[in-house]
Parts: structure tokens; C-alpha cells; sequence
């Protein structure tokens, strides 16, 4: 990829970054929707100081009045039909999500609860019957919902739920009931206070014969009250996000009308027969959850979002603070000049950029598959949901990284809370667990990897994984990896063979890093098999040796999904005309590239693909893009377009 590299004897100039360019490039499509948000995130800035001296029941009301006075302006319903008043574009919607993240995460995570979780739910899950009557006034803020899927004691692990309901077919009705105290539901946003209604997410029983999962429509208020047989107690305190009002739901034979049923993939007659055009139950369970992806896709964007603010307030200060007198007797050092701040921040800045368009590929896949008329393409959201939930990883995972990092790099004044970094700490935490575990996400991610999206296999779970791949011929699984073809793929971009390995040249060309991103990702998952394989053939349970292997299988996982990411981001450059804004991109998108390759250089040199001479060379590569990246680094933190009043950060800016 060419950076614009000076040619020997003559003094680098780096690009000119025009900042609105690169600002509409970044919003994309929906830039009239980001700045939607932005305005009204900024006309309500007070907020942000407001969470730090109410009571935790005042700022929870602040909060929830703030998502009920935006659902009126429309940038809360963007994804719902037009005939319910939304703005029928999914993409639209999560763009305004994203851009949320800008503001405080408490509203955020309102929003994302009302009308992504509980909203989202009955328009995928739900019939015309269930749309007709709630839809309305879902996107209007007037019947406020929640989502109640996690129990205490089974986590992530939603098959195996325990909370009941069993259909009455003297009453027409469905009886949902807790079972016991783990089987309570948990942590969920809005139940404490504000929720009138509930989609809860329960075990469906019909004279006597359990089918597995479904969702419901439950009333839990009315009349300023619970409803009989519903229990609720208030989470309390959290680490953050103290402006949503999490809680626990219990229900004590609930009875709800038949038609409460979610009815888009099963349906309960009035005489009392289960119906579904989906046969196998476990193909049904991951249908009906991979219709709820747009949450995973909103959370990871949120995440690196919220990144965005953090490398905005750090970056500034940088060429602000002065400390010590480094090159000049006159003057202390801007902390941006020295090169292990470049260091810190700079390669994150590069990776919030390629996590950006990354989760660009993402939305638009979501909005694609979903907006698609007539069949659906089972292969295509199987996809997607993998792509979404490596993305989300990745992405939160990110974001936790990055504002601590960006802390540290403000010193004590990073430390105080009107400086911002408290609350992106606190609030982005819990971003890595919820919508998924990056971990369980990661694994989700391998196991569609390790069946290629075979059909025949989407519904398995990690037991059956196992097996499958125990009943392969190892060859099978490694020729589906072709990672000879990669090797000699790579051998053509270095036209010395294997030892150009060892030389520098083209460690700036693109088919270089991606050939090296793609080659431990396919050597890695190949192992995975490998090591699966072996444990079946030792007779070990399926269990135990999935277990062993867990370590290598999230590693193979993360390699996929960081060579997507940068595949997207070199995409992404390709699309933009010679020049310096390209330029730019371009420094950024090497930068990602080999900061990538020299975090896992360890692994890269054990398997022959690095010398100790070029993983120097890497490094030194590294360097060197930062010196070049540091003039033009406000620019680029610039053009995320973070409105000024929303940075508040008296002391860093």
C-alpha cells in the first residue's frame, strides 16, 4: 500500500487532512442521521454533569424522559415500518445508535433496551397481529418495554432456560412461572421501574410435551402497580450505567392471552396444537435468535464509538500538556512529540479507524439481509451473525482497552469525572458481556469456521461441533483451509519465495499483511481441527476435549476477525481517490496492519513466518508511522465529529 513514503534525501511532508471530507466519509450514507443525533445529544449536553450530582432515582427518570422526548423526534424508530411511525431503514437506525455513544451511555443503553431489545423483538418475533398493537406506541415512547431473556443461573446459555409456559387450553391463556429463585430473570434494563410490558423468553409447554424456547408478550404494570403474580426488585447500584433502572423478574402463574405468543416461527392453536414450519427445534431456537442480531451489531458499534470520544480527549491534550525540556531549553515538550506517546495512543487510533469500517460492513450486511424481500438466505444471516458477533468482540473489546489507555495517557486530570473518563470506564464495561460474552461470541464465530456454513450443520452445538469435526478425514478439514494455496499465494506476492521472507520490502503492501493475517488464521483453525481430532481418536469425552482446545479455538476466531477488519479497512482505502486524504487512510490502515502482526510476533516467528530481522523491521515500521501520523493526529480525531459541548473536559482540551 503506498503511504506517500518520501523518497531518500528529501524531508517527509505529510498529507493535509481535509477534515470534512474525511468527517462525511466516516458517517457515510447516514450522515444526516449522525448529525441528527449529534444535535440533539448536544442540545441536551447537561446531562453528562446532571449524572454526577443527582440521586440515582433522578437521574434514572432524567434518563428515561430523555429517550421518550427522542423517540418524538424520530431518530429512535428509524428502523421500524413507516406505517407505525418509523423510518423503515435498519441501517439508518443503527447509525443513530452508534452515534449515541457520543453522549451519555445511560441514554444510550435506554434506547437500545426500548427499542432494539423490546421494540426489535416483537417486530421480528411478532406476527401483523402483535405489530398492529404495539408497534405504535413502542416508537412513540408510550408503552415502555423490556427485554427479559437472561436468568441467574443459566447466563448465556438461553436453551436451557427454566422459566415456564405452559398453555391452559380450558382458558385459552399461557401460565408463566419461576420455577425457582435461579430461574429468576436478571439484569434487565427497564424492569425495575420503568417497563409497563415485558417480552420474556420462556420454556413453551402444551399438554404436557416441551417445545423449546419462545417469546411472550407479558404485561408486568398496570394501573400504577405491578400486575398480580409478578415480583420485580431493583439491581441497585452498578459499576455504571446508573441512568437505567435494572431488575429482577419473578412470575408466580402469570396468565397472559394465547395470542401474547410471538407467533413469527411457532404458533399454539386454540385446541391446543403446537405448529411450526421449522421441524427441528434446534433449528428453530437459532433462527428465531439470529433474527435478534441487530443488538450485537448496535453494541459493537457503540463501543467503538464510545473509543472515538476517549481518543478525541486524549489525543488534544497531547498537543496541549507540555512536560519536561526534551529537545528545547526554552521549552517543555508537547506529550504528543514523544514517541512512546505516539506509542500508546496512535496504533489504537489506527484500530478504532479499521474497527470503524469494519463495523460499517457489518451494518450494511445487516440492513441487506434483513430488508431483503421474498426467500431468506439462511447462508447469508449465518454469516452475518458471525460477522456481528466477531465484530462486537472485538469492538468492545477495543473500547475497554482504549479508554484506559486514554486515561492513563491524561494523567491526573483524566482522573477527574468532569473530564469524561470515569463514566466511558464505567459505562462501556459491562459493553463486553452483554449482547453476548466476547468469549461465547468468539466461539460462536469458530464453530461456524470449523463447519464452513454448512447447512447441515448451523443448528449444532459445541458437543456436536466436536463430533462433526471427529467425523471428518483430517485431510477434508485442512484442504478446506487450503493452507498450502495460501503459502503459495504469498510466495507470489514476495517474488523471492521463501527468502524474501526476510527482507523489509513489502512490508507496506497490502497483500502482504493481508497474506500474513490470512495465514495464521487458516494455519490456526487447522490446528483446532487437529487437536479436536486427536482428543476423539485418544477417546477422550467430546466435552473434556473441546474444553482442552478452547484456548486455540478463540485464537482462531480472533484471527478471522481481525483479517476481516482489515480487509475492510483496505477495502475501504481503495475506494477513496489518489490524494491525501487517501494518504492518510493509508497510514492509518498500515499502522493497523503491522501494529496487528507485531502484537502476535510471537506467533508469526514460531511458525517460520517472521526473522527476528523483520519482526524488528516491523517495529521499526511501527515507529515510524506513528512520527508520521502524529501531525496530522487532531485531524483525525477531528473528523469523528464529536460535538464540543458533548468533549465538556475543562482540563484536557
Amino acid at each position: 500500500m503506498a503511504t506517500g513514503e518520501a523518497e531518500a534525501g528529501t524531508a517527509y511532508r505529510p498529507p493535509t487532512v481535509d477534515v470534512e471530507a474525511l468527517r462525511r466519509l466516516l458517517d457515510g450514507k447516514y450522515r444526516d442521521v449522525r448529525d441528527l443525533v449529534r444535535a440533539d445529544l448536544a442540545e441536551h449536553a447537561a446531562v453528562l454533569d446532571e449524572a454526577e450530582t443527582m440521586s440515582q432515582t433522578e437521574f434514572r427518570e432524567r434518563v428515561k424522559d430523555l429517550v421518550v422526548a427522542m423517540s418524538e423526534t424520530g431518530q429512535t424508530g428509524l428502523g421500524f415500518p413507516e406505517e407505525y411511525g418509523g423510518g423503515g431503514d435498519l441501517g439508518a437506525s443503527v447509525a443513530a445508535f452508534e452515534t449515541l455513544a457520543y453522549g451519555d451511555l445511560s441514554v444510550l443503553v435506554k434506547v437500545g433496551v426500548q427499542f432494539g431489545l423490546f421494540g426489535g423483538a416483537v417486530l421480528m418475533l411478532g406476527t401483523k397481529r402483535h405489530h398492529d398493537a404495539y408497534l405504535a406506541d413502542v416508537v412513540g415512547g408510550r408503552l415502555l418495554g423490556c427485554f427479559a431473556m437472561t436468568e441467574t443461573g443459566h447466563g448465556s446459555n438461553v436453551q436451557a432456560l427454566e422459566t415456564t409456559a405452559t398453555y391452559d387450553a380450558a382458558t385459552d391463556e399461557f401460565v408463566l412461572t419461576t420455577p425457582h429463585d435461579a430461574a429468576r430473570k436478571d439484569y434487565i434494563g427497564s424492569a425495575a421501574v420503568h417497563a409497563h410490558a415485558a417480552v420474556v423468553f420462556a420454556q413453551l409447554e402444551v399438554a404436557g410435551e416441551s417445545h423449546g424456547v419462545h417469546a411472550f408478550v407479558v404485561s408486568i404494570r398496570a394501573d400504577g402497580g405491578l400486575v398480580p403474580g409478578v415480583r420485580v426488585e431493583d439491581d441497585g447500584l452498578k459499576m455504571g450505567l446508573n441512568g437505567v433502572d435494572n431488575g429482577r423478574l419473578w412470575f408466580d402463574g402469570v396468565r397472559i392471552p394465547r395470542d401474547n405468543l410471538l407467533n413469527r416461527f411457532a404458533d399454539v392453536t386454540g385446541d391446543g396444537r403446537y405448529e411450526s414450519a421449522i421441524e427441528n427445534p434446534d433449528k428453530r431456537f437459532f433462527t428465531m435468535l439470529g433474527t435478534l442480531v441487530q443488538g450485537r451489531v448496535s453494541v459493537g458499534g457503540a463501543g467503538i464509538n464510545a473509543a472515538k470520544v476517549a481518543l478525541t480527549l486524549a489525543v488534544r491534550y497531547g498537543v496541549r500538556r507540555r512536560q519536561f525540556n526534551a529537545t528545547s531549553d526554552d521549552e517543555e515538550e508537547l506529550l504528543l512529540d514523544y514517541g512512546l506517546h505516539q506509542r500508546r495512543l496512535l496504533p489504537l487510533l489506527a484500530e478504532n479507524y479499521a474497527l470503524h469500517f469494519a463495523q460499517e460492513v457489518v451494518s450494511r450486511r445487516l440492513h441487506e439481509v434483513f430488508s431483503t424481500e421474498g426467500d431468506e438466505d439462511d447462508k447469508a444471516r449465518r454469516e452475518l451473525e458471525s460477522r456481528a458477533a466477531g465484530t462486537k468482540a472485538l469492538g468492545t473489546w477495543h473500547a475497554t482497552r482504549t479508554i484506559q489507555e486514554c486515561r492513563e495517557a491524561c494523567g491526573g486530570a483524566g482522573y477527574l469525572a468532569v473530564n469524561r473518563f470515569s463514566a466511558l470506564k464505567a459505562d462501556t464495561d459491562v459493553f463486553t458481556t452483554f449482547e453476548g460474552d466476547n468469549h461465547v461470541l468468539l466461539q460462536l464465530v469458530a464453530k461456524g469456521l470449523l463447519t464452513d456454513y454448512a447447512s447441515d450443520f448451523e443448528d449444532l452445538d459445541q458437543l456436536g461441533m466436536v463430533r462433526f469435526v471427529a467425523g471428518q478425514a483430517l485431510e477434508t478439514v485442512i484442504e478446506r483451509t487450503a493452507a498450502h494455496q495460501l503459502l503459495e499465494r504469498i510466495k507470489d506476492v514476495l517474488p523471492g519465495g521463501d527468502d524474501e521472507w526476510d527482507q523489509e520490502a513489502g512490508l507496506l503492501d497490502s497483500d502482504y499483511q493481508l497474506a500474513m493475517l490470512r495465514f495464521r488464521e487458516e494455519h490456526t483453525l487447522s490446528g483446532v481441527a487437529r487437536r479436536l481430532k486427536r482428543g476423539i481418536d485418544e477417546g477422550l469425552n467430546p466435552g473434556e476435549v473441546f474444553s482442552r482446545a478452547q484456548d486455540h479455538v478463540i485464537a482462531a476466531a480472533r484471527a478471522h476477525v481481525e483479517r476481516l477488519v482489515l480487509e475492510a479497512f483496505v477495502d475501504k482505502v481503495a475506494t477513496v481517490p489518489e490524494g491525501d486524504l487517501r494518504s492518510s487512510l493509508a497510514l492509518l490502515c498500515d499502522l493497523y496492519a503491522l501494529s496487528t502482526i507485531e502484537r502476535d510476533r510471537a506467533w508469526f516467528m514460531e511458525h517460520g513466518r517472521l526473522t527476528s530481522a523483520r519482526s524488528k523491521a516491523i517495529t521499526r515500521e511501527v515507529n515510524d508511522n506513528c512520527r508520521k501520523i502524529r501531525p496530522i493526529a487532531v485531524d483525525l480525531v477531528d473528523a469523528y465529529g464529536v460535538p464540543p459541548a458533548l468533549l465538556r473536559s475543562p482540563d484536557l482540551l
